[in-house]
């Protein structure tokens, strides 16, 4: 028999933990070729003169994070042209300004606004006295809403004459005139006008965003969005590129984008695209479906109707929000779906709309078995206690993005009032889909928020934010997670949602050797400390695609 290749281990009476879903080594992993092998007294007897090894006391070994909801490709080009994420206003316009400089010609493109970030909402008028007059679209964080200089509105043909779309609206003034932020399906009002981002941005994007992710000890993630969205062109000719030419380090499944506007005759073609794009890690194994808006911006798709707020404009007709998909639609749908293999990534963040596609996969499930796709609904902000026990009956895994779970500004002076008490009891009931048996998965949804799982599951052990003031109360504090849960969410459970159960996730004889190693012991340190834990190593395959410098 070969030595091992490697060999992680640590003093077994020392400090430093090895750390996986349902139990594994104690002491000592051993890889070879790619795979674990080995591990405790076993692995130390395969070591052999070539064997390198890597010291764990003090530290913690685990596999790999996987992200079961980010945008990567989109996230990496907005990185590289005009990043607002986490900035005040100050350092938002500062930063437009100096992006604007950077790129003095053509159009200025960008994202990571909030509604907070400049204490109200951004208008044309006020992107004109930073970018002048130039065409400039930069997105709100979670990207459902644009924010339009006034160049871009012309361009676009957009004044008081414009309707609102079905799928969203646009801000205007006391005289109807647009004022410069435009939601949800209103955004594509100027998708025709964008010029889309070049073949270099894309390819720079993904390069960008998979460092950002390694550096993370994120080996594995499903891109939420294949195909032309929002002015953004489809990314999986660029995922298919780096997977033939090997600079794919982490294994990719993509969620490929079911068109709202056109019908079931999408569906051969989707898996005509499966087909067609599978090269080395990269798979298009899903099906996103965005079933409705958010909250913030009364689109959120609500068993009942918003209250009233001085802030927010509910259109004639969608008191309740909007159901982007007919739930006619969204139930034949998945039926189809789930027949072809498909893995159903449903946008819900409404009550309504979690409702609406439960009520699809139980219908998939009815008509084709059990045991089909992988059916996961992400987000599930609002979750009607009728529905939490659905997820574990019908097999459906809860998609989390923890660090929403917090009172943050949009949540406090946003949701929370348009919503109502009884239905704010109701956001984010991790530790009740987990006490009913439902299997969670976790992940960012970057660029809306930020891909370091460490914070997000610092968030989901605590209620409170990394970010947030010392004396912040938690939000919502029974529905808290323990340290084991939010780890197994972020590897084994984001794992299965990917497909990659089978070969990652867990330390286990016969896996792919896809690891992330901690500077420290997380089951030894402060809940409200665990975000500053750094990763060390990240290895996909046994061989180190980040290393975090000394």
């Amino acid at each position: 028999m070969a030595p091992l290749d490697l060999l992680l281990r640590r003093d077994p009476s020392g400090p430093g933990r090895l750390w996986s879903a349902g139990g594994g080594p104690s002491y000592a992993l051993g890889v070879r070729d790619g795979r674990v092998v080995a591990w405790d007294d076993e692995a130390l007897a395969q070591r052999g003169r070539g064997t390198e090894e890597v010291d764990l006391t003090g530290r913690m070994l685990l596999p790999g994070f996987q992200d079961a909801h980010v945008h990567a490709v989109f996230a990496g080009v907005t990185v590289i042209r005009c990043d607002l994420a986490g900035l005040d206003g100050e350092a938002a316009q500062r930063r437009i300004v100096e992006a604007s400089h950077l790129r003095p010609e053509g159009w200025l493109l960008g994202g990571g606004w909030s509604f907070d970030t400049f204490g109200r909402t951004p208008t044309a008028a006020d992107l004109d006295l930073l970018v002048g007059d130039r065409p400039a679209w930069l997105t709100i964080r979670d990207g459902h809403a644009g924010w339009a200089s006034s160049r871009t509105l012309a361009l676009a043909g957009i004044d008081e004459r414009t309707p609102d779309p079905a799928d969203g609206y646009l801000e205007r003034d006391e005289a109807g005139r647009p004022t410069g932020v435009l939601h949800e399906g209103a955004m594509d009002l100027v998708e025709g006008v964008l010029p889309p981002p070049s073949d270099e941005d894309y390819q720079a994007g993904l390069r960008a965003a998979q460092a950002r992710l390694h550096s993370h000890g994120v080996t594995a993630w499903q891109d939420a969005i294949l195909g032309d969205f929002a002015g953004w062109s489809d990314p999986t000719p660029y995922y298919m590129a780096a997977a033939a030419d090997g600079t794919l380090t982490a294994r990719v499944e993509g969620a490929l984008w079911w068109r709202r506007g056109d019908g079931l005759e999408q569906v051969e073609e989707l898996v005509h695209r499966r087909a067609t794009s599978e090269v080395g890690r990269f798979r298009t194994g899903a099906v996103k479906v965005m079933q409705d808006g958010i909250v913030e911006n009364g689109t959120a798709s609500m068993l009942e109707p918003y209250l009233p707020h001085p802030d927010v404009c509910c259109l004639p007709g969608q008191e309740s929000g909007i159901s982007m998909v007919d739930p006619d639609m969204l139930r034949e749908a998945a039926v189809r779906l789930d027949a072809q293999g498909f893995t159903l990534h449903v946008h819900a963040i409404g009550d309504r709309a979690v409702r609406e596609a439960l009520d699809a996969v139980e219908a998939a499930r009815r008509a084709n078995g059990p045991g089909g796709g992988r059916h996961h609904l992400a987000h599930i902000q609002v979750i009607h206690p009728d529905d939490v026990p659905r997820f574990a009956e019908l097999d459906v895994t809860a998609n989390c993005q923890a660090l929403w779970a917090t009172h943050e500004w949009q949540v406090d002076e946003l949701c929370l009032p348009l919503v109502g008490e009884q239905r704010a009891a109701w956001h984010y009931p991790f530790a009740d889909l987990a006490r009913s048996g439902a299997r969670l998965a976790m992940g960012s949804d970057w660029f809306v928020s930020s891909p370091d799982p460490l914070k997000a599951i610092r968030t989901a052990v605590t209620r409170v934010a990394p970010s947030q003031p010392e004396g912040t109360p938690p939000f919502l504090p029974d529905q808290a997670i323990d340290l084991d849960t939010a780890l197994t969410a972020y590897t084994a459970g984001s794992a299965y949602v990917n497909r990659l159960d089978d070969v990652t996730g867990r330390l286990e004889v016969g896996m792919l050797a896809d690891l992330a190693v901690l500077d420290r012991d997380l089951f030894a340190i402060p809940a409200d400390e665990l975000h500053e834990a750094r990763v060390d190593l990240t290895l996909v395959d046994g061989r180190v695609v980040h290393e975090r410098p000394v």
